[in-house]
């Protein structure tokens, strides 16, 4: 056997070995985790629930040394966590790890979520898990962007006022005078109408003149057109949850897929029984026929993280469309 042929063997038992690993690693995750796999086994992508039952996808690049090298990651977190790896280090240790991370950060998306739901925020207008300011109307066609710290969230945020200059300058000196009411225990809401000495408008003032609303998953006013939707394709929000201080607006689609990913739903013949994502009271869905195999593998090969991303360590590699 010539070296050229001695150098094909080699690396074609290296790259078996790479296979076996990889698979066997996959195997240990979890393939129910799954989302996406390179045909090289050099690409792989994860999708977490937190303990808040939020839904997020790790992407991982592996170069051809791995486990010698440390595998590349990115998700959708305001910024991403040192990876701890050695020699020995597998996938369920990256999976881990993410998880680890992920639950250092509820506060910060509580917190989020809190001023999604309260206040009435105009951008960003599909926020990803990673954005970490809001532009908010105060009224009087005036607005304040905060940004919010990731590692101390319910502390005074940094803000910047925008709109005429009078009642601009006004609300920045009642800002500066009163910071130090700001109290940690307190919802953003109160905090904001107390600093700022003002009555804020909220999102249902907003949303009455509002035909399109966002889903509170997908983060989309309407479905994609799309065959395997069926009658479903192109329609906007058609859930929206009973909870009169809540109300969060969902495609049905979308709930239900939510939903079966949760270990506590139930489903009673036709219908999905379970909790809403925002405010955990009860939800009750019927399920489609939707001509699909997964929608939630579909929707992951979409960008539903929009374009506003800020703080994120690595650009998603999901395309902005649907694959079959």
């Amino acid at each position: 056997m010539d070296h050229t042929e001695q150098a094909r063997c080699r690396e074609l038992a290296k790259s078996s070995t790479f296979y076996r690993s990889v698979y066997s690693e996959i195997e240990e995750v979890g393939w129910e985790h799954l989302v996406r796999l390179g045909g090289d086994l050099t690409f792989l992508s994860f999708r977490i629930l937190d303990k808040k039952g939020r839904l997020h996808f790790m992407e991982i690049q592996l170069d051809k040394t791995y486990p010698k090298s440390p595998p590349s990651i990115s998700a959708d977190v305001p910024y991403n966590f040192d990876l701890q790896w050695s020699i020995n280090s597998r996938l369920k240790d990256v999976v881990q790890q993410f998880q680890e991370h992920l639950e250092k950060l509820q506060e910060f998306w509580s917190t989020l979520d809190d001023i999604d739901k309260c206040l009435c925020v105009i951008d960003p207008k599909q926020p990803s898990r990673s954005i970490s300011h809001r532009q908010i109307n105060i009224g009087n066609d005036c607005f304040i962007m905060l940004c919010i710290d990731a590692n101390n969230p319910r502390s005074l945020p940094e803000c910047r006022f925008i709109g005429s200059g009078p009642l601009v300058g006004s609300l920045r000196k009642k800002w500066q005078r009163n910071s130090r009411k700001w109290t940690k225990d307190k919802p953003y809401l109160e905090n904001l109408a107390c600093l700022l000495e003002i009555q804020l408008p909220r999102p249902t003032d907003i949303l009455k003149n509002d035909q399109q609303v966002e889903c509170g998953i997908c983060y989309a006013q309407c479905l994609p057109v799309d065959d395997e939707l069926g009658a479903k394709s192109g329609s906007g929000t058609d859930y929206t949850c009973d909870n009169t201080t809540c109300s969060k607006a969902f495609h049905s689609v979308c709930l239900g897929d939510w939903l079966r990913s949760i270990t506590t739903t139930r489903q009673s013949f036709n219908v999905l029984f379970g909790n809403c994502p925002y405010c955990s009271d009860p939800v009750a869905v019927k399920i489609n026929n939707v001509k699909k195999e997964n929608y939630l593998k579909i929707k992951a090969d979409k960008t539903i993280w929009g374009n506003q991303l800020s703080g994120i360590s690595q650009q998603p590699a999901y395309n902005k469309r649907w694959r079959d």
